[in-house]
């Protein structure tokens, strides 16, 4: 599928939310993570990768989604955003899928919220629809 777009998947409670694989450089888990005092609720705090000090982004509390378990057993989605490099927290990781075009659709009018901000569109998959999230904005909304 020459054409396709590459995601990577994975999930915060029942929904798929996707990022593009070009901006993945790793997935990891059960990460120590050190808490930062007086940082923002969405901020778990800083993980150490191979020397280098990464921000991890609590994705369910920085989407408005209900706490889900203790941050430990969760994945690490770590990304690259510009010059950036950051940790996204999430339930558990799924797959890396690629999908056409075609099967993109934006928003729908009726979301509302911080989602209608951080979530570019939806694809259309054979089970279920993929959320695809703008990183680059959660951190820009997040400072």
């Amino acid at each position: 599928m020459a054409d396709g777009a590459q995601f990577c998947t994975f999930y915060l409670g029942e929904f798929l939310f996707g990022v593009e694989v070009c901006q993945v450089r790793e997935i990891l888990r059960d990460q120590r993570i050190t808490r930062v005092p007086l940082a923002p609720p969405m901020v778990s705090g800083l993980i150490n990768l191979r020397g280098q000090i990464i921000t991890a982004i609590n994705l369910r509390q920085r989407l408005g989604l209900p706490a889900g378990d203790a941050d430990s057993g969760r994945v690490n989605i770590i990304v690259s955003i510009e010059q950036s490099t950051v940790s996204f927290l999430v339930d558990a990781y799924a797959e890396v899928v690629e999908v056409l075009p075609s099967s993109f659709e934006p928003l729908p009018e009726t979301l509302q919220g911080i989602a209608r901000v951080l979530v570019k569109g939806v694809h259309k998959l054979p089970k279920q629809l993929l959320l695809v999230l703008y990183p680059e904005k959660i951190l820009e909304l997040a400072a």
